[in-house]
């Protein structure tokens, strides 16, 4: 038997929406900020000139990388209003873009003198030559959140399932909040009926005077 007062057993913590989208926002910004450091560290060859180390930051490195990132901010803040049907596709969205962003800092790791090869060109106006290339820890941080990213993803559609949708006012509730009963007729009111009610009543063919 219920007993009136009980207390009622409160969400688990994995399965509010506050928690889940703001864990996959701040993915999704690590994400970025991964982009905007250096990656890779060039050391030329000296000859007659001596030329400077170069710093390559990520959104050089990969280009695409920036552009997955914000994709998957802006679908990680979309699922805190969206529906179940919109959510499913926003989290779709965050799941690809984690993946593409995973995969192309892994591809990154691979091969980092592919990636490289544009700034040492700009440097020295060659293509290729002997240089000296240290990864940083950056890009393994930004495969690692690309992967963050895909699970958070899918904690956002397993917690979804339990997150209520939004009220909606019915027909009738609509019509009292606006002055109105469901037949269109204006509600009951305290105080004298407006020349609007009365020319309302009047075109259905009430008597406002009743």
């Amino acid at each position: 038997m219920s007993r009136a007062g009980a207390v009622r057993p409160g969400i688990p913590a994995w399965r509010r929406k506050g928690t889940v989208v703001l864990a996959a926002v701040l993915v999704s910004l690590g994400a970025f900020a991964t982009t905007t450091q250096t990656w890779l560290t060039v050391k030329l060859p000296q000859g007659g000139v001596q030329t400077p180390d170069l710093s390559v930051a990520g959104s050089d490195a990969a280009t695409s990388v920036t552009a997955f990132a914000l994709v998957g901010l802006a679908a990680a803040l979309a699922s805190s209003i969206a529906g179940p049907v919109a959510r499913a596709v926003t989290a779709g969205l965050l799941a690809l873009a984690g993946a593409g962003f995973g995969w192309t800092s892994a591809a990154m790791l691979a091969d980092p003198a592919s990636a490289a090869s544009a700034a040492i060109g700009k440097a020295t106006g060659m293509i290729g030559g002997d240089a000296a290339i240290r990864l940083t820890v950056f890009p393994s941080l930004a495969a690692a959140a690309g992967v963050l990213m895909v699970l958070c993803a899918v904690w956002i559609v397993a917690a979804g399932r339990h997150w209520p949708a939004a009220r909606k006012y019915g027909a009738a509730s609509r019509a009292v909040v606006q002055g109105r009963k469901a037949d269109g007729s204006p509600a009951d009111r305290s105080g004298p009926v407006d020349e609007i009610d009365s020319w309302d009543q009047l075109t259905r063919g009430n008597d406002p005077t009743d």
